[in-house]
Parts: C-alpha cells; sequence; structure tokens
C-alpha cells in the first residue's frame, strides 16, 4: 500500500428540514389551531482520529464527503428527524487546513481527538411558533437553513518518539529493524525506504518509545530536491532526532561523513530554524565495516565539532546499541521532566 500523507477533500454538512404549516382538522375540534412541526437537524461532518488508520489512502478513492439532509416537519406537531453525523476517521497526527484560507482548522494528534469541521443546518421552525394574539392561523413556515461546505487539505505527520535522520544508505532501516518490531526493506543501495515506517521499542515492562524511520534527505532537499518536504514535515512530529552518519561507505556526492552531516545540518535550518534547534544525538553507523583506527579517527573529528563524542554502533554486531537505547530513554525522561517543571 502506497503511504499517502497529504490529500483534499471537500466536506458538505446536511441542511435542515423544512419547517411544516399545518392546521387541527378533527371531528368537533373547530378552529383547531396550527400544529406544523419543526424540521429536523442536518447532520453535521466531523472528522475523527483513530490509531486504526496509519495513511490517508483511504480517502483517495472518495473526495467528496456529504452528510444527510434532516426530515421536514409535519402535521400534529411531528418534528423531522435529525440526520446521524458523517465521522471521517483519520490517522492520529493529521492537521486540516482551509484550501481557501490556508488557516489551520484542527490538529487532531490524540487519538480519539474530533473537529466538527461543517455544521449540519438547523431545522426550519414550524408555524406553530408564528401563533399570536393577532394572528391565529400563520401560514409561515421556516425553511430548513442550509449546510456548510469547505474544501480542507489534509497533511499527515507522523507522531514519534525518536526520529531517524540521515542520508540515503545511513543504516536507518537496518537500525530500526534491530532494536524493534518493524520490518523496513533493506539493501546495500540508496532509497530503499519510500514511506516512512514506525518501530516500537521496548527496553522494559513499562519502558518503550517509538522510533520513525524517514526516507533518507539527500541535498537540497529543503527545496524539494528528492524526496523533500513530504518527509521532511514527519521530522517536524518527533520528540528528538538520532542523526546517523554512515562510517563506512563514501556518498556518492559527498564522500566525507562529517561534512555530509554538516550539509543535511544545513537541509535542517533551511527548512525550518525551529527544528535545527531540536535534541539530537549524533550517531557513526556500520562500524564493523571501518577498522578500529578509522573509527576513532572519525569520533574524534566528530567529538571537535560537536563539543561531545557521538555514538558509535554496529547494527550487525549490535556494537554500541544498548548503550544508544539507554540514551534515548534517559533523553526523553530528562524532555518529560522539564515539561512538567514549566
Amino acid at each position: 500500500m502506497a503511504f499517502i500523507d497529504e490529500v483534499e477533500i471537500t466536506c458538505i454538512s446536511g441542511k435542515g428540514g423544512d419547517g411544516c404549516a399545518s392546521f387541527r382538522r378533527e371531528k368537533f375540534v373547530p378552529r383547531g389551531g396550527p400544529d406544523g412541526g419543526d424540521g429536523g437537524r442536518g447532520g453535521s461532518v466531523i472528522l475523527r482520529a483513530t490509531e486504526r488508520r496509519n495513511t490517508l489512502e483511504h480517502l483517495r478513492g472518495q473526495r467528496r464527503y456529504k452528510a444527510r439532509g434532516g426530515t421536514n416537519g409535519t402535521s400534529k406537531n411531528m418534528h423531522g428527524r435529525g440526520a446521524a453525523d458523517l465521522v471521517v476517521e483519520l490517522p492520529v497526527g493529521t492537521q486540516v487546513f482551509d484550501v481557501e484560507t490556508g488557516h489551520l482548522l484542527a490538529d487532531l494528534d490524540v487519538d480519539g481527538a474530533e473537529a466538527e469541521i461543517c455544521r449540519g443546518g438547523r431545522g426550519g421552525r414550524g408555524n406553530v411558533h408564528f401563533k399570536s394574539s393577532a394572528n391565529r392561523t400563520p401560514r409561515r413556515a421556516e425553511p430548513g437553513w442550509p449546510g456548510e461546505q469547505r474544501r480542507l487539505r489534509l497533511e499527515l505527520k507522523l507522531l514519534a518518539d525518536v526520529g531517524l535522520l540521515g542520508f540515503p544508505n545511513a543504516g536507518k532501516s537496518t537500525l530500526i529493524a534491530t532494536i524493534s518490531g518493524a520490518r523496513p526493506k533493506i539493501a546495500d543501495y540508496p532509497f530503499t525506504t519510500l514511506v516512512p515506517k514506525l518501530g516500537v521499542v521496548r527496553l522494559g515492562v513499562d519502558e518503550s518509545f517509538v522510533v520513525a524511520d524517514i526516507p533518507g534527505l539527500v541535498q537540497g532537499a529543503s527545496e524539494g530536491v528528492g524526496l523533500g518536504h513530504q518527509f521532511l514535515r514527519h521530522v517536524e512530529r518527533s520528540r528528538f532526532l538520532l542523526h546517523l552518519v554512515s562510517a563506512s561507505e563514501a556518498d556518492e556526492q559527498v564522500t566525507d561523513p562529517l561534512e555530509r552531516y554538516t550539509l543535511l545540518r544545513g537541509e535542517l535550518e533551511r527548512f525550518s530554524p525551529e527544528l535545527a534547534q531540536r535534541r539530537e544525538l549524533v550517531v557513526l553507523t556500520k562500524a564493523d565495516a571501518v577498522d578500529t583506527e578509522a573509527i576513532e579517527r572519525l569520533r574524534g573529528r566528530f567529538t571537535e565539532a560537536l563539543g561531545h563524542p557521538p555514538f558509535v554502533i554496529s547494527a550487525v554486531t549490535r556494537r554500541g546499541i544498548d548503550a544508544l537505547l539507554i540514551a534515548c530513554w534517559r533523553q526523553l525522561q530528562a524532555m518529560l521532566e522539564a515539561s512538567e517543571e514549566d
């Protein structure tokens, strides 16, 4: 199944039912008076976040969502039936924008979150409401109120505790497959990951966190080159980043690992200065394919540039994996404690 993370739809709420203009006509009840009932309320369109969905794929075949209208009122003061609301399920992490204005209407970032995006039209009043001492036979009844219509742009941003970031072939898919139950495609060529994937890392009975494998980025990604903005947006919802840099294989365009790291940091800065300030842990991957002296030299260069040593791991031999996961857990706990203090 393709990963669909942006789609436009049109939502239309139901029209309210018309009010009724009628009069009682019963034997032995002369001039019974008005008895027209009210129209029923039209159905609203509600967007609801659910963990049962993880893409917007189910919206591709249908771009127009219209709720039913309320039924008309009838005689004997019988009100029309209100229409049921139309609920459209969306994956958790979906943001809803108005196409015409560009305004953010809702951010469905938790399971069960709802947004009434188009309210159903109110039912019209029957003629019983217009009876007065001056007008005992009102023939007036209100029509139902029309529903609302909106064009929406739905944008999905994955929710994860840790986002894996790096150039193609940096070892992101191998790492997430090693530390979680996720099974992404793994091969020795770039862009094996074409859609974001989530994996749950379990350290104990009650200790776990979610990792997002973001497809590899290239130079110029902030301007839309390669996978560009399509997947940079998913990094925005990660609480902090693991920046993976391959220590073994040279990039086709940039051979120096430290330069590749600097270039990708520049792409983040251009895409979102706030994102560039997100906390990160730098990880040198594929240590099993490089001799010890080369790893230590590279580690020293990164330490000098960053002001602290990077993590060195090998997903194949599991070197440094446990230390990295513990560091991630401690980082998340520290961020949680800091947010509680604020």
